[in-house]
């Protein structure tokens, strides 16, 4: 669809370039949940890392995943690094820029790296929605930490997706917002009602203890392995894709069950299925800021959750009784035991009054009344949104 320009935004919003790391067409969380409500009022552009092809021009793949949505997909010659591939996607952002008529806009980023082709841009304001500590990750390039320094200076706003996040970004520039990860509580409350189980779970035997992410470095995979084999009679269910681990890597077993990616809408489908809500994350570097978007997930579902102890799971949701913490595996098959046992219909009311607090409408409409202010600045503050 090269060349083809969306209208203008409505109500008097800027545009959004959103500059990201993640892929739209991946797995749908905070950057689609935002930006979608986003385009409610305004353009949103989403601009991926580029994507290699032998034997290419470079060239600038677009689609429109959603209504005022353009996702655009810089595609260059295989081969090309450093500078030269900076180069070669700067032309393509400002072709993006100069075929849609980007004219007044928000730079929205979620990753430090975007600055290396795009410090040149003009946008209205800046703002950083950071998600994770990107630099804690597998395989984060070195000049991440530097490039985050230079991001932090540029940008008029910071949000962030967790408490811990906001408390290490506060120190670093005066006007940071926390808005933890949030849930669409009627498209997983939908969990609580299907009866129609997925071809390829319907056959497993339960109990299920459930799992949909990302497979990465951030799971505790000796945990996964040893309570599979403590308790083979129960069945763990891995819902998501595999990435920065081997297949070799990961804990194989009768009673373990890697059913890849799925897309967000079938989600609520597998949850359903299972009896329990597990989060068994490693406690190391990469998890030391997360805030786990499945948290709140899961509880809409109607499903008992157990979680290692993450620090703003154990604030959020631990310490108030949501969420069971375990992190060994005695503790952890313990809090199995409790969630089979226990009386949704106690635990169901109170999660339900939870719940009523949050959504990612209530979360968009923050940070939507902050940009607004944003736009033409006046005596912002670090808080806790």
């Amino acid at each position: 669809m090269s060349g083809v320009r969306l209208p203008a935004s409505n109500h008097g919003h800027l545009d959004i370039l959103c500059l990201s790391h993640l892929r739209w067409n991946w797995v749908f969380q905070r950057p689609q949940h935002l930006l979608t409500r986003a385009a409610a009022s305004r353009r949103v552009f989403f601009f991926e890392e580029p994507i290699f092809e032998t034997d290419s021009a470079a060239r600038l793949q677009l689609s429109c995943p959603h209504a005022r949505v353009t996702v655009a997909t810089p595609v260059v010659p295989s081969g090309l690094r450093g500078a030269p591939l900076a180069a070669a996607v700067q032309r393509l952002l400002d072709l993006l820029i100069a075929q849609q008529g980007i004219d007044e806009y928000l730079s929205w980023y979620y990753t430090p790296m975007a600055l290396q082709y795009s410090r040149h841009l003009t946008p209205v304001a800046t703002v950083y929605d950071c998600m994770d500590q990107l630099s804690a990750f597998a395989g984060a390039p070195p000049e991440m930490l530097s490039l985050e320094r230079e991001l932090l200076s540029r940008s008029d706003v910071v949000f962030t997706g967790g408490h811990s996040l906001f408390e290490a970004k506060q120190r670093l520039h005066p006007h940071v917002y926390c808005f933890p990860s949030s849930v669409d509580v009627s498209h997983f409350m939908a969990a609580r009602t299907c009866t129609v189980q997925p071809a390829d779970q319907e056959s497993i035997p339960r109990p299920r203890l459930g799992y949909c992410g990302v497979i990465d470095e951030r799971l505790d995979l000796s945990l996964i392995a040893s309570l599979a084999e403590a308790r083979p009679r129960w069945h763990l269910v891995l819902v998501g894709p595999v990435t920065k681990v081997e297949e070799r890597l990961l804990p194989s077993a009768a009673n373990i069950h890697y059913l890849g990616a799925k897309s967000y809408e079938s989600l609520p489908g597998y949850v359903a299925g299972w009896d329990v809500g597990l989060m068994p994350f490693a406690r190391n570097e990469a998890t030391r800021y997360i805030s786990p978007t499945k948290t709140p997930e899961y509880l809409a579902a109607g499903k008992p959750v157990i979680s290692t102890s993450i620090r703003d799971v154990v604030r959020s949701y631990g310490e108030p009784g949501f969420v069971r913490i375990a992190d060994d595996l005695e503790p952890f098959i313990r809090a199995v035991e409790e969630c089979l046992l226990e009386d949704p219909l106690v635990r169901l009311r109170k999660v339900d009054a939870l719940l009523g607090r949050q959504s990612w409408d209530k979360t968009w409409s923050g940070m939507q009344s902050i940009l607004d202010r944003v736009s033409a600045p006046i005596g912002l503050s670090a808080k806790a949104a």
